[in-house]
């Protein structure tokens, strides 16, 4: 016979689903916020061209964006976190709903400026957790044949910062042929970063006003319980 006991559960942190709670009022007139992050330094950066056609798309599709420009960023841990390009940032990643990472891919894997920006942004600032349920889409150049290594570890990062990355992904080989004068030109290619953004702006209105209740974790809920009641029934000092 099946035992259908919870021995292990706490019941008093252990709430039944409220789907009303997954459809609360929306107003799908406020504009959803990105942010546009890219991974070269270089003059000619076919990542940053890629993350500006990202940033028309989205703004044709309703968006407000912002897009980093990590010259200047310091190593992680090179400097405090007070340093202006840090502060920038941090409040961007605050700032938005949603994020967009755009990488060359370099010796099989992302760049390290890339890696250097994510590594900067903190899972929690003070309480505040800037990624946790906000949206990602990742994206990649190559100057070669189309590969996969980046978006596949921009994913893991992804997960990792508990960003709601969607399905949908973007690798452009030879960056070089794609683009004239700074934008991408007509292709498959240019039509499937166009899927990219319409899925990373769909996503994100369906998930940014109940974000709290999508986050709300029983561990946590077990967690904070056992903390408040450390506390109340710690005995006072005389």
């Amino acid at each position: 016979m099946t035992d259908d006991t919870f021995p292990a559960l706490d019941e008093a942190q252990f709430n039944a689903l409220d789907p009303a709670q997954l459809f609360p009022e929306y107003d799908p007139a406020t504009p959803p916020r990105f942010l546009i992050l890219y991974g070269s330094l270089r003059d000619m950066s076919y990542s940053r061209a890629l993350a500006q056609e990202c940033d028309r798309l989205l703004r044709r599709l309703g968006g407000e964006t912002r897009i980093y420009n990590p010259e200047g960023l310091p190593q992680p841990d090179g400097a405090p976190m007070d340093h202006p390009k840090v502060v920038e940032l941090r409040e961007n990643a605050e700032w938005c709903d949603g994020f967009v990472w755009v990488s060359p891919e370099r010796h099989g894997a992302m760049t390290g400026i890339m890696k250097s920006q994510i590594d900067w942004i903190p899972l929690s600032m003070g309480g505040v957790r800037p990624t946790q349920g906000k949206t990602l889409a990742v994206l990649q150049v190559n100057g070669g044949s189309q590969s996969f290594n980046t978006v596949n570890q921009l994913r893991i990062l992804g997960r990792w910062m508990r960003l709601v990355t969607i399905p949908n992904q973007s690798s452009v080989p030879m960056a070089w042929d794609q683009f004239k004068d700074g934008r991408m030109k007509p292709s498959p290619l240019y039509n499937r970063v166009v899927d990219v953004m319409e899925e990373l702006v769909k996503f994100t209105h369906l998930t940014r006003s109940n974000r709290d209740y999508l986050l709300d974790r029983y561990s946590e809920r077990v967690e904070s319980h056992a903390k408040l009641s450390k506390r109340v029934n710690t005995p006072k000092a005389d």
